[in-house]
């Protein structure tokens, strides 16, 4: 295995765990080897996200589906983040993009019809 990928499961054990903040620290890293990898972008913006970071976690979403226009998940991501910030308009364009991307996903629809009202 390469040492990107050790980092990235250690971030993952850290998130897995509770542990946001202490998950940062090896996907940073990892971030650093490897700046085009999806999955390390997502990570890093869950970890974010659960650490009320909002910018920080924004900006690994924008990140994320920039590498992946198509990833329902980060739409959904980026979509949380905003929304958490008070841009509820443009979140709810993410949600719809999600759901479209992945249709009958319930926790996307839920929060298209929450933003809707």
């Amino acid at each position: 295995m390469s040492e990107t990928y050790d980092l990235f499961q250690q971030g993952r054990k850290h998130l897995r765990s509770g542990m946001p903040a202490q998950a940062t620290v090896p996907l940073e890293k990892a971030k650093k080897r490897e700046p085009d990898k999806a999955s390390i972008r997502e990570a890093l913006g869950i970890a974010y996200f659960r650490m009320a970071r909002w910018d920080e976690a924004e900006r690994e979403f924008r990140a994320l589906l920039e590498l992946s226009p198509t990833d329902d998940y980060g739409h959904y991501a980026l979509g949380r983040v905003l929304e958490k910030q008070g841009r509820h308009q443009e979140a709810n364009g993410h949600y719809k993009l999600a759901s479209s991307l992945s249709p009958g996903t319930p926790h996307y629809e839920s929060r298209i019809r929450d933003l809707d009202q």
